[in-house]
């Protein structure tokens, strides 16, 4: 069984770190849904930290359709990453029907290759995840992190369990959003998913999120048990 914790700033991947996570996925903004983290940060984490770092590349909160001066911002952001030693890519591309952009995708794969690429939750904005499921394996991304169309993981259970068992093995389904030590254990066994992306975070006393180190603890005490 996989973990990846979603680590919004060096100090939520140094708690993660402590509390035994090997795989994170990196980036800024967390709660705008999730930005390209700065380079340094990057560097700290998969150099100074010694972790498997997946990096968001998006370049802005809203849609996910871009146009061609994002497009190519976010292609120097994977070249860039490639050089800093990521472990994985994290991008999502819809058409502005809400469909899966499958060309951009599929560029993007190309551009991150032999680096591996998750297909974010803009998976969860597909009207139709089945087709949706389809698209993203045919542009030859990895894994999709989605949490079955649902606000959160647990909600959305049972479309996650469909699509596991409609990939295959194909391509990795990764459950994410409200996943939390006290719920881990019955999403993988209801779901049958072989990776979990949790935040693990709590609110500090001046008003931001962070990673908690204890919460990491408890959640990979939950799976190894």
């Amino acid at each position: 069984m996989e973990v990846e914790i979603c680590c919004g700033s060096i100090q939520s991947a140094v708690n993660a770190k402590a509390a035994g996570a090997t795989r994170i996925e990196l980036c800024q903004n967390l709660n705008e849904g999730g930005t390209t983290p700065s380079y340094a940060t990057i560097k700290q984490c998969v150099e100074g930290l010694g972790l498997k770092v997946f990096v968001l590349v998006r370049p802005r909160p809203g849609d996910f359709t871009y146009n061609e001066v994002e497009i190519e911002n976010m292609l120097e952001d994977v070249r860039i990453c490639k050089e800093l030693g990521v472990a994985g890519i994290v991008v999502g591309f819809l058409t502005s029907d809400g469909h899966v952009d499958v060309p951009l995708t599929r560029r993007f794969v190309q551009a991150a290759a032999p680096v591996p690429v998750t297909f974010h939750r803009a998976f969860d904005r597909c009207a139709d995840q089945t087709s949706a499921l389809e698209d993203v394996i045919v542009c030859g991304c990895k894994r999709i992190l989605t949490s079955g169309g649902k606000p959160t993981a647990p909600e959305g259970q049972d479309r996650l369990k469909e699509l596991v068992q409609r990939a295959g093995g194909r391509i990795t389904i990764l459950a994410g959003s409200g996943v939390r030590p006290d719920n881990v254990r019955a999403l993988i066994e209801h779901t049958g998913v072989t990776e979990v992306h949790g935040s693990c975070k709590v609110r500090l006393a001046d008003g931001y999120d962070e990673t908690d180190e204890s919460e990491v603890r408890e959640m990979l005490r939950e799976i190894r048990n």
